[in-house]
């Protein structure tokens, strides 16, 4: 009777094994479908030239705003302002009103990037002041008298005959009528704040040397290849002829 109850339990065991190895078997083999699906790539589906046109746009502004110090957007916003445009819908910021955010962003992105410059002019300016003969004017601007005139002083209206030259606070010259042998013909307000300000302090055969902070220079852009943004500038000014407005 023992020898019957066992060989009909060892069928059903074998049973029982078989269902449970079936079970864990089914399991791993599903888990690894999933592993395998979860590290798929998934490709975006360019369905007409719109898709692939609209894609482009967005990666080439990305890459040109990038070598500006831009990192990372709001890019919900972003693309609200961008729908809200097209679509001619109200915009959340008056249209007269775009460029100033904008001009704050990428401002402040390149103020980080020139910090050491700016700080090197501020410095420099700190040190300079309390030179024998520097004179300070409440704007910021430092004035050395190297040969004193008896001429009429200029208005800011007036455009003057002058000779100069330029440099960087590194000793490194960026212009020079003086070079050229021609002296310079210009309208006082249309040049840096600087310029406008101090040749008004100067009599007709004077000769000044200036120290201009970048924000009463070329500010925050520079100008062209030579003069970085926030740059301390020095210049040597000989004020010729007041040739009136």
């Amino acid at each position: 009777m023992k020898k019957i109850l066992i060989t009909l339990l060892l069928p059903c065991c074998s049973l029982v094994a078989l269902a449970q190895t079936g079970k864990k078997a089914g399991t791993v083999k599903k888990a690894t479908v999933t592993k395998t699906q979860a590290k798929a790539p998934v490709k975006p589906v360019f369905k007409n030239n719109l898709d692939s046109a609209s894609y482009a746009l967005g990666a080439n502004m990305a890459a040109n705003m990038k070598k500006d110090g831009l990192s990372t957007l709001n890019y919900d916003l972003m693309i609200r302002g961008m729908k809200d445009a097209l679509e001619g819908k109200t915009l959340l910021i008056h249209k007269d009103e775009l460029k100033t955010p904008i001009s704050n962003l990428f401002n402040g992105l390149s103020k980080k990037q020139y910090i050491p410059m700016i700080n090197e002019g501020k410095l420099f300016l700190e040190g300079n002041k309390s030179q024998p003969g520097v004179h300070v004017t409440p704007s910021g601007l430092q004035y050395l008298v190297l040969q004193e005139g008896t001429g009429i002083k200029p208005t800011a209206t007036d455009t003057v005959l002058v000779h100069y030259k330029g440099t960087l606070l590194t000793g490194k010259q960026f212009d020079s009528s003086y070079d050229r042998n021609e002296p310079l013909s210009l309208p006082l307000n249309r040049v840096i704040q600087g310029w406008t300000e101090g040749m008004q302090l100067m009599p007709t055969g004077s000769k000044f040397r200036f120290f201009i902070p970048y924000n009463l220079a070329y500010g925050e852009r520079g100008a062209g290849a030579d003069i970085p943004p926030y740059s301390t500038l020095i210049f040597e000014v000989e004020l010729l002829k007041v040739n009136g407005k």
